[in-house]
C-alpha cells in the first residue's frame, strides 16, 4: 500500500497550533492510517537562515509569547493589521519559497493550522502541486476577518469548530461542499481518554498537600504563564490552587515563596495537563480557545475574561462560553476572583452544564483528511457523527 505524505503546517506563536498538529498526527498514527504525517514549522520555511533571530536577537514567535506572558496585549489589533499588510506585500515572494519546498517534498495533502499565511501557502501549493488538496483547520473558535483564517478562492477545504465560524465561512463565499463543521477545537487524544489517576483523586490531592474535601481551582494562562496569576492567587487567599506556569520558571519560583491561607501547588511546563485537570473543580485563565476547550472536555466550568485589551482572535471566546453556559466571563483579570466564587457557590449546576458538551473534533478532522485523500468530498453534516464513532473506537 502506498504511503501518503501529509504535511501539517504550524508555528509557535502561541501553543495551540503546534498542539493541534500533534493531536492530528497522534490520532492518524493510532488509527493506523497509511500516511507519513510530517509537522512543518512554517517560520523555518520562510526564514531558513533564522534572519530574525540573528538580526533582532529573537524570533517573532518568541516576542509574541513573551508579551502574552506579561499580559502586554494592548495594541495587538493594530499590529495584526500591520502584519497582514506586510504579508500581503510579500505574498508572491513567500509563495515562491513555499513552492520550492513542495516541489521537493511532493505532499499528497497539506493542512494549515496557522492563520494569516493561508493565501501565500495556498498559492505556493497550487504552483507546485496543482492537484494536491489544501485544508485549513481553524484552531480558533471564530475567524477575525479580514485575511485572518478564512480567504476567498477555490482549491481549498476548510474545517471549523463552531457555528459562528461556519456562518463566517459561508458568508465569505466558501462553498458548503468545501466546508466541514467539526464539534469543537482539535484536542490531543489524552483529553478524550485521560489516563486514570494511579491512586485515585483523593490520594493524589493529599500527596500534593491539598484537601480533597475542598474545591480546587486550576489556573492556566497558556504555555508561558502570566504574571497576573500571582495577583489572582493573592486575591483568592482561601481557595486551594493548582497553578500551571508553563515555561515560566520565574513564576514557579515566585509561587514557591507565596504565603497564603489555603495551600497551592505550582507546576512548570508539563505534558500532563489532563492529569492536573482531573484534580481540579474549576478552571480559571485567559480565553484561549485551546485551554477553554480542554477544561470543558475535562468537565471543568470556566472563569475567564474578555475586554478591549484581549488579543483580537480571542474576542469571541467569551461569547462562546456564555452561549453554551460553560462558566462566567469577567471584564478584567481583577474580576476573576468574584467569578470563581460565584461558580463555586453553585458548582453542581455548572458541572452539569459542562457535562453536556461533546467534542470529538480531532477524530472528525482525521476522518475529513481521509476523505480528501481518497478523493471523496467529506460531508459537513456527517462529521460530528463520524467523529463520535471514531472516538468510541479509540476508547475501546
Amino acid at each position: 500500500m502506498q504511503t501518503l505524505r501529509v504535511e501539517l503546517m504550524y508555528f509557535d506563536a502561541g501553543g495551540g497550533h503546534r498542539a493541534a498538529a500533534q493531536a492530528v498526527q497522534a490520532v492518524a498514527r493510532q488509527q493506523g492510517r497509511p500516511w507519513d504525517v510530517q509537522m512543518v514549522d512554517l517560520f523555518k520555511l520562510l526564514d531558513p537562515q533564522d534572519w530574525c533571530r540573528r538580526r533582532l536577537g529573537f524570533a517573532p514567535a518568541d516576542a509574541y509569547n513573551w508579551r502574552l506572558a506579561r499580559g502586554w496585549t494592548w495594541g495587538m489589533r493594530w499590529e495584526l493589521r500591520a502584519l497582514q499588510a506586510g504579508i500581503g506585500l510579500a505574498t508572491h515572494a513567500m509563495a515562491r519559497r513555499l513552492r520550492s519546498h513542495w516541489q521537493c517534498t511532493r505532499p499528497d495533502l497539506v493542512v494549515s493550522l496557522v492563520p494569516n499565511f493561508n493565501r501565500p501557502m495556498r498559492l505556493g501549493l497550487r504552483q507546485a502541486c496543482p492537484q494536491v488538496p489544501y485544508v485549513t483547520v481553524l484552531t480558533d473558535l471564530a475567524d477575525n476577518p479580514p485575511h485572518f483564517w478564512l480567504e476567498r478562492g477555490p482549491h481549498q477545504h476548510v474545517v471549523v469548530g463552531s457555528a459562528r465560524a461556519h456562518m463566517q465561512a459561508l458568508a465569505l463565499g466558501i462553498a458548503p461542499h468545501c466546508l466541514t463543521r467539526a464539534s469543537g477545537m482539535v484536542l490531543r487524544p489524552e483529553f478524550h481518554h485521560p489516563a486514570a489517576l494511579p491512586d485515585g483523586r483523593e490520594a493524589c490531592l493529599r500527596a500534593l498537600g491539598l484537601n480533597p474535601w475542598q474545591p480546587v481551582v486550576l489556573m492556566f494562562f497558556g504555555g508561558h504563564g502570566a504574571d497576573s496569576m500571582l495577583n489572582l492567587a493573592r486575591a483568592m487567599p482561601a481557595v486551594q490552587l493548582i497553578a500551571l506556569c508553563g515555561h515560566n520558571q520565574r513564576l514557579v519560583e515566585a509561587f514557591g515563596n507565596l504565603k497564603r491561607e489555603a495551600p497551592h501547588v505550582a507546576v512548570g511546563f508539563t505534558h500532563e495537563v489532563p492529569r492536573w485537570m482531573q484534580l481540579a473543580d474549576v478552571f480559571v485563565g485567559k480565553p484561549g480557545p485551546g485551554s477553554l476547550s480542554e477544561a470543558v472536555q475535562m468537565g471543568l466550568p470556566v472563569a475567564t475574561f474578555v475586554n478591549r485589551a484581549s488579543i483580537p482572535q480571542e474576542a469571541y471566546n467569551g461569547q462562546w462560553v456564555r452561549e453554551h453556559r460553560l462558566g462566567l466571563v469577567a471584564a478584567s483579570v481583577r474580576e476573576l476572583p468574584a467569578a470563581v466564587q460565584d461558580i463555586l457557590s453553585a458548582l453542581p449546576m455548572w458541572r452539569a452544564r459542562v457535562a453536556r458538551q461533546r467534542n470529538n473534533a480531532v477524530y472528525e478532522v482525521v476522518g475529513c483528511l481521509a476523505g480528501l485523500l481518497s478523493g471523496r468530498r467529506p460531508a459537513s453534516a456527517a462529521a460530528p457523527q463520524e467523529g463520535a464513532k471514531l472516538a468510541a473506537a479509540a476508547a475501546a
